[in-house]
C-alpha cells in the first residue's frame, strides 16, 4: 500500500488558519466590535507568550490574532482564552464590524456600537449560503467600511442609510443603497428581512452577486424591502 503524505490545511473545528509556513496556525477570539478591556488583553497576551506565538496581529475584523501557535497547542490556549472563536473561516456570518459611533467619537450621528453589538449577538456566525460581513458605522466617514461589506448602515443626522451587496477581493463591488433614514428598529427588520431571504437562496453566492444574478429591483422585491 502506498502511503500519502499528511497535507495540513485549515482546521474548522478548532477556528485555527494554517499560516504561510505550512505548520503553524492562527486564532483569533471573538472580540465584538473590538471593543477590549485591560483583563482580556493580559490573557492574550499571556497565552501568546506561553505558548510561543510568532506575533499578536490587529485583523479587520477588530479582533486580535494569535499567530504561530501549533497544532498540538490549539486546545490548550482556546481552553486557557475562554473565549468563543471569532467567526473567521466558513459560509457563514464572519463579521460585524463597528465604529465608535455617539458611544466614544465626537463626529458620531447615530449609535454604531449599540447597534452593532445588537448585529453581532444575533448574527455572529450563522451559517449562510457564502459568508458575509456587516458593518455599522455613525457617520459619514464610514469608518468601519459599510459600502464594501454584504450589508452595510451609514449613521446621518437623520437615521441609518442602508447598502446591501458590497464586497472587496478580487471582484471588489460597492453596496446598493437600499433604505435610508431608518430608525434602529426598521434597520434591525430590514436586515432580518435580507438574512431570511439569503438563507434559503440555493446557490453558493455573495449578496452582491445575487443581486447582480436577479437584479436589484426584484431582489428588494423578493426581500420585502
Amino acid at each position: 500500500m502506498v502511503s500519502r503524505e499528511y497535507v495540513k490545511g485549515d482546521l474548522p473545528e478548532k477556528a485555527a488558519i494554517l499560516q504561510r509556513d505550512g505548520e503553524t496556525y492562527a486564532i483569533a477570539p471573538h472580540i465584538p466590535g473590538g471593543i477590549v478591556y485591560p483583563e482580556t488583553l493580559r490573557k492574550i497576551a499571556d497565552i501568546a507568550e506561553k505558548y510561543g506565538a510568532a506575533a499578536l496581529k490587529l485583523t479587520s475584523a477588530q479582533r486580535i490574532a494569535i499567530v504561530g501557535l501549533k497544532e498540538e497547542d490549539l486546545d490548550a490556549a482556546w481552553g486557557e482564552l475562554n473565549l468563543k472563536p471569532g467567526a473567521a473561516i466558513g459560509l457563514c456570518v464572519r463579521s460585524v464590524k463597528i465604529c465608535p459611533g455617539t458611544t466614544f467619537c465626537k463626529r458620531g450621528k447615530q449609535d454604531a456600537v449599540g447597534l452593532g453589538l445588537k448585529l453581532d449577538e444575533k448574527y455572529h456566525g450563522m451559517q449562510l449560503p457564502s459568508k458575509l460581513k456587516m458593518a455599522v458605522s455613525g457617520c459619514q466617514n464610514s469608518c468601519s467600511e459599510p459600502m464594501i461589506k454584504d450589508i452595510g448602515l451609514m449613521g446621518t443626522a437623520k437615521g441609518f442609510t442602508l447598502s446591501v451587496g458590497g464586497s472587496a477581493g478580487p471582484r471588489p463591488r460597492l453596496g446598493n443603497v437600499v433604505a435610508k433614514d431608518l430608525t434602529e428598529e426598521q434597520a434591525i427588520d430590514f436586515i432580518d428581512k435580507i438574512i431570511n431571504f439569503y438563507k434559503g437562496y440555493p446557490k453558493q453566492r455573495r449578496i452582491g452577486e445575487v443581486i447582480d444574478e436577479m437584479g436589484l429591483e426584484k431582489f428588494k422585491a423578493e426581500v420585502g424591502l
